[in-house]
């Protein structure tokens, strides 16, 4: 039965690509393209289960993944620095805890992970819940939280398993279209590139980080803050030289991805606070413009204060009135914000907060 099926498919193929070729021509054209059209279709479809085989063997199973692991580390070189790799070890750990409280599964493959030697700024995912940092990240990223933003997005890919999905898209058509079955080389020379991630992956990815680090100890405004840090440095442009956290060439604006975040924090907060160009309000009063800081722009540092109201709204603290702790904004038991030189002081901040919230 399956011959057949494989016959009437290898006809019909060879039928279309011999009418181009005028009426004359068809039966030497049908006679001499069959077998190979057969053959291209037997050894594709060899091919694609080999593919499929070796992605899960990358993939799920533990030797794989150490071998993969193994295989990432001599192609990009390891980066070692103590307050790096530290800060990593607390991120990852960080981030495993408050993945395991949604996804359980991911005990079941913990990530492994490592700072490699490229200087490009980005960071990725890849088969086997394997994943690095490029050292070139720090040189623009220095903010714990609008790190740990990046390693949650790259995380929910590895959740989400986007890294096989990915890369059977990309490598499937090919691998179909090749009776050859070098399907094995095919893997290694595209293993570890982000092909095949779809816009739908990426926003997937951005909102399962939400939820990662509003879970974590980290500041939920980051997720916010790290895209307009992004924006202030390379601009909206998605295409631009600034690969972070996109592997698909459809991949979402960087003000997009800024204001998503933003309407979740507004909605953490029950409505109460929005950001608009840099200034941030409660119950659409304006309450405060944060100054900008050697690190930080004005806008950046908003969606900081952003995150911690919506925090405060969140878990109660907003309920307690806000008071002055030396030159922090106290809301409750919840820090707003840690007042600089070019911001209004403290107690003006938490006086006029008292009447606005």
């Amino acid at each position: 039965m399956k011959k057949k099926k494989w016959m009437r498919i290898g006809i019909a193929l060879a039928l279309s690509v011999s009418m181009t070729a005028g009426a004359a021509a068809v039966p030497a054209v049908a006679e001499a393209s069959t077998g190979n059209i057969i053959g291209a279709i037997i050894g594709g479809a060899v091919a694609a289960s080999e593919m499929n085989k070796q992605i899960k063997y990358y993939n799920t199973t533990e030797e794989g993944r150490q071998e993969l692991f193994k295989q990432l580390q001599e192609k990009y070189g390891v980066y070692y620095r103590y307050d790096l790799n530290t800060q990593l070890d607390r991120i990852f750990t960080n981030l495993t805890a408050a993945i395991g409280s949604m996804d359980a599964s991911i005990y079941d493959r913990p990530y492994n992970y490592f700072i490699n030697k490229e200087d490009s700024f980005n960071a990725f995912c890849t088969l086997g819940h394997n994943m690095s940092v490029n050292v070139g990240l720090y040189s623009y990223l220095t903010n714990e939280d609008e790190i740990a933003v990046v390693l949650a997005h790259e995380m929910g890919h590895g959740q989400k398993d986007h890294p096989a999905k990915g890369m059977k898209k990309s490598l499937g058509p090919a691998v179909l279209a090749s009776a050859t079955g070098t399907v094995l080389g095919a893997i290694a020379a595209n293993i570890w590139n982000g092909q095949g991630l779809t816009k739908p992956m990426e926003w997937e990815a951005d909102n399962l980080a939400f939820e990662y680090i509003s879970r974590s100890p980290y500041n939920p405004g980051a997720t916010a803050a790290v895209w307009q840090r992004v924006i202030d440095l390379g601009g909206n442009n998605s295409a631009n030289v600034f690969s972070i956290m996109a592997g698909a060439a459809d991949h979402p604006s960087n003000s997009s991805r800024r204001d998503n975040y933003a309407k979740k924090l507004t909605e953490m907060s029950g409505g109460k606070v929005t950001v608009q160009d840099g200034v941030v309000y409660v119950n659409k009063k304006e309450l405060l413009t944060p100054a900008p800081i050697s690190s930080m722009s004005s806008a950046e540092r908003a969606y900081f204060v952003m995150g911690n109201l919506a925090a405060a709204y969140k878990n109660g603290h907003a309920a307690s009135a806000a008071y002055a702790d030396g030159r922090t904004v106290m809301l409750g038991a919840q820090p707003i914000i840690s007042c600089t030189d070019g911001d209004r002081s403290a107690a003006e901040i938490a006086d006029l907060l008292n009447q606005i919230k």
